[in-house]
């Protein structure tokens, strides 16, 4: 039999037999255990929780313990404290939740509650599990007893032949080298944001993906939200005008920076792989008050309050503005240390013209800064995270895109009609993109360019001093004002570590 017949004589059966047993199928959104991804997660003691659980629930219901931001159990005093403020603030024990099956997922961007606890989710299969601190993690693995678990990623990446896809949870520093390593044995690639800790390492991890086919994803999550796309066509609708200037801002950082040298050293726990922990960082003595959360501060782990939150705040005005790499970058900030980054600063971006959109100045303030307020916004309205200045009007929305507004406020105002595609979450989109064979929502090749613009503050920040607006070429990575900078787009990578 020709195929052609064979499936001229399948198609004539499918159309006669259109009532199917449910059990058959398995239900709406079914998916057969052998078609489940095998994902292993690393770095899932904190936020790696929230990335493991928004992919399946856990089989074990899980309780986060209550810790300090250095990773350490909350004394008696500080767990009275906690509850005295939660209960100022409505919430239970401890101002925090207990995650069960499902643990990351009740929080939704920036901490807002939902309305509805989430529903059963089982996108993939918990494969692999590994984390450098087993102490820390331990109640994670306990939620996936199944999971296979390693303390090395190496070594994980080594044995475990059937992994198909890894979520990247770790500090920013060591995100580049397991996704390289992952990419390279053609594994798909969720990293958290922001991508990679310097520009030579974006531009890599972004040319790794399109050599080796795979399906990346950083984990921005308002680039697969309602509001997000909203605001994109708000924004490119023409509602506001041209738009020649947006503001943004954050509260971060909330762990310690500015002009303080770093801990004094202390014996690393028994239970802590310290040399993965580093993994390509300069090797520096051990402080809890370096790790698990306060590693965000340090110039030789994190990226500072821009790694933190930029990628939720400047990735809707990019999207909507069609914004490319900046010309200029120009930065002013408190002072720091050869430790820590600043505690607040504001940088301006200035970026061309595209097609018929004019040049654009963005300017980003962070450590509770807050641009001015436009003038048309009422009293007692609070300033958002992100404002775009139209020829026609003005826009906020807060941050991950969410809940874009208008200024000042109209109530009869509809909206524009709708024409960007609505995905499911972050997670549903990449697990969705590896079964189909396609491209993620947020890319290595979308993501690398807001990383890139992200990582760009930080040579600002390192080079104020030299009292210049450096000009970037950006198709030749290179700063063309001030040589200096240029060596800060990379650093030397500790020996035994690659990209």
């Amino acid at each position: 039999m020709s195929r052609r017949k064979f499936l001229g004589r399948v198609g004539a059966v499918s159309a006669a037999v259109t009532i199917v047993p449910r059990h058959v199928l398995g239900g709406a959104g079914y998916t057969a255990p052998s078609d489940m991804v095998n994902v292993a997660g690393i770095g899932v003691g904190a936020r790696g929780l929230a990335n493991i659980s928004g992919l399946s629930d856990a089989e074990v219901p899980i309780t986060r313990p209550q810790r300090s931001s250095t990773g350490m159990p909350y004394t008696p005093e500080q767990l009275a404290e906690q509850a005295a403020r939660a209960a100022q603030r409505g919430a239970g024990p401890g101002g925090g939740r207990a995650a069960g099956a499902g643990g990351g997922r009740a929080a939704g961007p920036g901490g807002q509650q939902p309305q509805a606890a989430p529903k059963p989710r089982a996108l993939a299969n918990i494969y692999a599990l590994c984390d450098v601190d087993s102490d820390f993690a331990a109640y994670v693995f306990k939620g996936y007893p199944k999971a296979k678990v390693y303390s090395d990623w190496r070594e994980m990446l080594q044995k475990e032949k059937s992994i198909d896809a890894v979520v990247i949870s770790t500090p920013d520093h060591t995100h580049a080298s397991i996704a390289a390593a992952f990419m390279r044995e053609k594994k798909h690639v969720y990293v958290e944001k922001p991508m990679c800790k310097t520009i030579v390492e974006a531009r890599k991890m972004a040319e790794l993906a399109k050599q080796y086919d795979v399906v990346t994803q950083m984990g921005n999550q308002g680039h697969a939200t309602d509001g997000t796309r909203q605001t994109v066509e708000w924004i490119q609708s023409g509602l506001i005008g041209l738009v020649r200037e947006v503001q943004l801002s954050t509260n971060r950082p909330i762990w310690p920076q500015g002009n303080i040298r770093r801990p004094a050293e202390v014996p690393v726990p028994k239970t802590l792989n310290y040399d993965v922990w580093l993994g390509p960082a300069p090797l520096k003595p051990y402080s809890p008050e370096c790790t698990h959360f306060n590693w965000r501060g340090l110039w030789d782990y994190g990226t500072g309050a821009m790694g933190d939150m930029g990628a939720h705040i400047f990735d809707a005005p990019i999207w909507a503005l069609n914004l490319g790499l900046p010309k200029r970058i120009q930065a002013s900030s408190s002072p720091y240390s050869v430790d820590y980054l600043p505690q607040s600063a504001i940088i301006t971006y200035e970026f061309a013209a595209r097609g018929y959109m004019p040049p654009v100045t963005v300017t980003w303030c962070d450590g509770g800064l807050r641009p001015p307020r436009p003038e048309a916004l009422e009293p007692g309205r609070a300033i958002r995270d992100a404002t775009y200045y139209g020829d026609k009007g003005i826009i906020m929305h807060a941050s991950h895109g969410a809940v874009p507004e208008l200024v000042p406020a109209d109530p009869g105002f509809k909206g524009v009609e709708p024409w960007l595609p609505r995905t499911g979450d972050i997670y549903e989109d990449w697990i969705t993109a590896i079964r189909n064979g396609k491209k993620s929502c947020n890319d290595f090749s979308i993501a690398s360019k807001v990383t890139e613009i992200m990582l760009l503050t930080n040579i600002a920040l390192l080079s104020k001093n030299a009292n210049v607006t450096l000009e970037y070429d950006a198709a030749n990575m290179k700063i063309t004002n001030l040589e200096a900078a240029n060596a800060l787009f990379h650093y030397e990578y500790r020996q035994g570590w690659s990209l």
